[in-house]
């Protein structure tokens, strides 16, 4: 399994999926796109539609899972969270083992293998 979600993500998403068509509709890690302030940044969303040439699909926690081959790589191992702040808000985190450096906010970061276009925060 290349992507893991926890309990809590999985919640949240499912939530989220109720606004989509949630026979057809995956979860997107767009995984990786260059930008942020550490060079790259991840992108989560939903999706209809899969590339066989492109795409790894899997299930992660009954969530059905899309992700582009190019990334596995710098994506490999990645636990995606939900986390509540005592506000009642919260936020969804990434963490990823193959992550070099990572930004304060969560959502940029570099890999060895990958640095990406550092971009002003």
């Amino acid at each position: 399994m290349i992507i893991q979600i926890t309990d809590n993500a999985k919640y949240q998403i499912q939530e989220m999926m109720k606004e989509e068509d949630a026979d057809t509709v995956r979860l997107r890690f767009g995984g990786v796109k260059g930008g942020g302030c550490s060079g790259l940044s991840y992108s989560l969303g939903f999706d209809y539609d899969v590339n066989e040439e492109l795409d790894h699909t899997e299930e992660s926690n009954g969530i059905p899972l899309t992700i582009k081959k190019f990334d596995i790589d710098v994506i490999e191992g990645t636990t995606i969270d939900f986390k509540e702040n005592m506000m009642g808000g919260g936020g969804f985190t990434i963490d990823n083992p193959n992550a070099i450096v990572s930004c304060g906010c969560g959502s940029s970061f570099k890999a060895k293998e990958r640095e990406g276009t550092p971009e002003n925060c």
